[in-house]
């Protein structure tokens, strides 16, 4: 499902994507579609750019605080003409990597893509077996090398970010036996730095 387009971006690997809204399409994405964590694409027609994670959003609204003058009566419909919402969901999201395909299969590069995707690139949502491709390496082993990453850029919310990750990837069976119990041992430091954290 099409979320959107790149609007702006923040650094080299953090880009801002302006969802798609009813006046844009029929059928415009819905939040469940696009909430923390998500895994997104970023993909033209002829080129896919990155991979990416929905790590913060903010709802844009230029009425409000607006402090200009208002009508002292309902206007008459017949001469007002009809106002356009100009109220906008923005979602900040972090390139974890690109989605490689060799022969007939995909397989994932982790870490900060090298090129710089440009503006109006349209975004999806991944599909299950989409994220399954991109956690296996090019000798399809099961992979997880943006931890690191996802922890220096990830925001306000780097850590919470990661754990959910880590978390939705060991629900999802896409790694088994020692792959599984690293993916579980990962997560349990995480969650135990994060609960100290709080303690301090």
């Amino acid at each position: 499902m099409r979320l959107g387009k790149v609007v702006k971006s923040n650094s080299h690997c953090d880009y801002i994507v302006q969802l798609d809204d009813a006046m844009d399409y029929l059928e415009p994405p819905q939040p469940d579609d696009y909430g923390f964590g998500s895994f997104v694409k970023l993909e033209s027609e002829d080129r896919h750019w990155a991979i990416g994670l929905v790590y913060n959003s903010q709802l844009f609204n230029p009425m409000f605080l607006n402090m200009g003058p208002r009508l002292s009566s309902e206007p008459d419909p017949v001469f007002t003409p009809d106002l356009i919402t100009e109220t906008r969901t923005l979602l900040w999201t972090i390139l974890i990597g690109t989605l490689e395909q060799q022969e007939r299969q995909f397989y994932g590069i982790h870490g900060i893509p090298r090129v710089v995707v440009p503006i109006n690139t349209p975004v999806y949502t991944m599909t299950r077996d989409d994220i399954h491709s991109f956690h296996l390496n090019q000798s399809q082993r099961p992979q997880f090398c943006y931890y690191s990453h996802l922890l220096r850029c990830g925001g306000t919310f780097a850590a919470q970010l990661t754990q959910q990750v880590l978390t939705e990837l060991i629900d999802s069976d896409l790694f088994t036996g020692a792959d599984q119990r690293a993916l579980r041992v990962l997560c349990k430091e995480l969650s135990w730095k994060n609960t100290m954290g709080v303690m301090r």
